[in-house]
């Protein structure tokens, strides 16, 4: 089982990872890269993944879920606990950062590459000399996509860890009611 204080940490670092994805995508639609893309994206990673296998370990150890019973109600994927308000929350981030995906993915091009010291873009096997302005528009949207799919993630493990951080001030779930005993 996943202690209280490991499940803290990972809830903070997935709530660093979000804002952090965040702040990079926004200053990338404004046209500032704050940080290199290998570092933007392998902190957002760093920030994020552990948090994720750890909300999700500790919601399947504590409600035994496995698929919603109903594909179409909130009530089935959010344990019983969890106010609305919050789940509703981290639905309106999700959609954020996906959103951010989708502009990013129709905004790009095609492949971006540097050969023979000029800016290429190659789209469908036809390969174009582009600008740098062009050339680094790319490699942000390309930036973006990433922080964008780690950003939902992040939302997702903050999520999944306070709902097991909040589950024992929590009344017991009844038969009727989607989550199951906890298994220790």
């Amino acid at each position: 089982m996943i202690s209280q204080r490991w499940m803290v940490v990972c809830g903070a670092l997935c709530s660093a990872g979000m804002l952090w994805s965040a702040a990079l995508i926004t200053g990338l639609t404004m046209g500032v890269r704050l940080a290199p893309a290998p570092i933007a994206v392998g902190l957002a990673a760093a920030l994020t993944v552990p948090g994720v296998i750890a909300g999700v370990i500790g919601n399947r150890w504590y409600y035994r879920t496995t698929r919603p019973r109903s594909p179409w109600s909130l009530t089935s994927w959010v344990p019983p606990h969890v106010p609305h308000w919050a789940s509703m929350l981290a639905g309106v981030l999700f959609f954020g950062f996906w959103l951010a995906v989708v502009v990013a993915f129709a905004g790009l091009d095609g492949d971006t590459s540097l050969r023979d010291g000029q800016y290429v873009l190659t789209e469908n096997g036809r390969t174009t000399v582009v600008t740098a302005a062009d050339y680094a528009r790319q490699v942000d949207l390309e930036q973006q996509i990433s922080l964008g799919v780690l950003g939902a993630l992040a939302v997702g493990g903050a999520f999944m860890t306070g709902a097991v951080l909040t589950h024992h001030a929590a009344p017991q779930p009844t038969t009727t009611q989607s989550a199951g005993s906890p298994l220790a």
